[in-house]
């Protein structure tokens, strides 16, 4: 299992966090608060965190295939919803697990 996490900083974190949830919510299962949210992407399940100061994005995917095709969907969307921000990527990084 690959886990990535991405962070965007931005004071609009709640809106784009209930944006992503919303879109989402049309073709796969969705929960989500202004703060918090989960979506059932097809490689794996994205948990989204939003605070003052950005938006956090954690996403699990089976093998490295899945966890690029999961950063598309993100990335993409966020660079639709987020445009007058110039947003071009969130910055992901790699979470390794314990042996």
């Amino acid at each position: 299992m690959r886990i990535q996490i991405g962070r965007f900083e931005t004071p609009h974190a709640s809106k784009y966090l209930q944006q992503l949830c919303k879109h989402f919510a049309h073709k796969v299962e969705v929960a989500y608060t202004p703060t918090e949210g989960r979506a059932a992407l097809p490689p794996g399940p994205a948990t989204l965190e939003a605070t003052e100061t950005g938006l956090t994005v954690r996403l699990s995917a089976k093998d490295d295939a899945g966890m690029g095709h999961a950063r598309a969907i993100i990335d993409l969307h966020l660079k639709k919803f987020a445009f007058r921000e110039n947003f071009e990527e969130m910055a992901w990084e790699p979470i390794v697990a314990a042996a």
